[in-house]
């Protein structure tokens, strides 16, 4: 594979970050911004172009065998927690999420 010159401008993205994101793209993870992007630098760059058919197909082929069962929220939530730091310390980057969760009980909330 050709890895394009790291002395492109900053707004462009090179090979590394485009397959380093490949999967957030494909899942929609994506700000629209970034989004189009990855896109564009994938639509130029004929080997970025097969690496993200690739991983695309093999993304249709387990939806399709895995016969529509949904992983439980839980489980999404360790695994995009675990690729998140996999990218921040292979490249540098942090990412930050905030997450809500709001449960309800049966029981009236108890005053110390």
């Amino acid at each position: 594979m050709t890895i394009r010159d790291e002395s492109q401008d900053r707004d462009q993205v090179s090979c590394e970050d485009a397959l380093a994101e490949i999967y957030m793209l494909l899942d929609k993870e994506c700000t629209p911004e970034r989004d189009a992007q990855l896109r564009q630098h994938i639509e130029d760059c004929p080997p970025c172009f097969e690496e993200y058919g690739i991983d695309e197909q093999i993304k249709q082929l387990l939806a399709r065998k895995c016969g529509g069962d949904h992983a439980p929220a839980e489980l999404k939530n360790r695994l995009k927690a675990s690729i998140r730091n996999t990218v921040a310390q292979r490249y540098g980057w942090t990412m930050a999420e905030t997450e809500l969760r709001i449960e309800k009980t049966t029981e009236p909330p108890t005053t110390a």
